[in-house]
């Protein structure tokens, strides 16, 4: 079994942007390193000017380079792509997604250290350059570099690989987990909270879920939803403990929960229910309502 920690650097972190750097590290299950891929690619658009201020990679640079799939990183991490083998990514979903673009298609087993981190220190910051100061990583690098004649660029692929062999190598030894056990982690959906973007940023699910129902029924609605988010508010949803506050938006009793409607305006809450737009859950609860009379 080998072990393969990897980053990549692209044009950018749109849908059309490529890799213009691919740097990884082969190990064994010891964790010394027995390879070392670094190179620089010609991307086939250019590199932008946000990128280029992230990694500073240039156009120029990149130039006179061969294009990925001719390089011997691309080729050695295609013989080493095998379900026998460990890849280690720090939020994989965005290098994985670049990889298969220069069609690559993954067979490795997956660590992503990202999700592992949100696991294991859930109340934590996750970012890998913020944990390479947190947990001391930085202060391995130069003996790891000098062991492995190892050079590195700020802010660039291999520097960030050598970061997550430390941070990789931290956990295995810190939390006392195992290859596996990392592996059913990445693959373990997470409980979020909190909203972390969107129109209740760092709201509580929970309170997201009381006061605005239909809000959370158009989030379940996409089809392309987070599964972690998802997975948070079915969560959430299913272990509620509190009421749904149903409220009109518009109309005669806007803001009003449903409930007091009911109480002083039946006729008014049988119209709402055949006339009125309105999301299916609120649609049922007011079903529900007028059923009993």
């Amino acid at each position: 079994m080998k072990i393969i920690i990897l980053d990549t650097e692209t044009t950018g972190n749109k849908q059309e942007d490529r890799i213009c750097q691919l740097s990884y590290l082969v190990l064994n299950e010891d964790l010394e390193i027995e390879e070392i891929h670094n190179e620089l690619v010609k991307p086939p658009i250019p590199i932008s000017y946000e990128a280029m201020a992230v990694h500073h990679i240039t156009n120029e640079m990149v130039e006179d380079k061969p294009q990925i799939k001719f390089t011997n990183s691309y080729k050695r991490l295609k013989e080493l792509n095998s379900p026998e083998n460990i890849i280690v990514i720090h939020n994989s979903e965005f290098d994985l997604e670049m990889l298969r673009k220069e069609g690559f298609n993954p067979f490795f087993k997956l660590i992503d250290t990202f999700r592992v981190l949100k696991h294991i220190l859930p109340n934590g910051k996750f970012g890998l350059q913020y944990n390479r100061y947190a947990l001391g990583l930085y202060k391995k690098e130069k003996d790891i570099c000098k062991k492995y004649n190892i050079t590195i660029n700020a802010h660039d692929a291999l520097g960030d690989v050598v970061v997550l062999y430390l941070l990789f190598e931290y956990i295995l030894k810190n939390h006392n987990l195992t290859y596996e056990e990392l592996i059913k982690l990445t693959q373990k959906p997470i409980l979020y909270d909190k909203f972390y973007q969107g129109k209740y940023k760092f709201e509580k699910i929970v309170d997201v879920i009381v006061k605005d129902p239909d809000y959370i029924e158009y989030m379940l609605s996409l089809e392309d939803l987070d599964k972690d988010l998802k997975h948070s508010i079915k969560t959430h949803l299913e272990n509620l403990d509190i009421p749904i506050e149903f409220r009109f938006n518009i109309g005669k009793y806007k803001g009003m929960l449903i409930e007091d409607v009911a109480e002083i305006d039946m006729q008014y809450l049988s119209w709402a229910y055949h006339n009125m737009k309105m999301g299916k859950w609120m649609r049922e609860k007011i079903g529900k309502i007028l059923n009993k009379v």
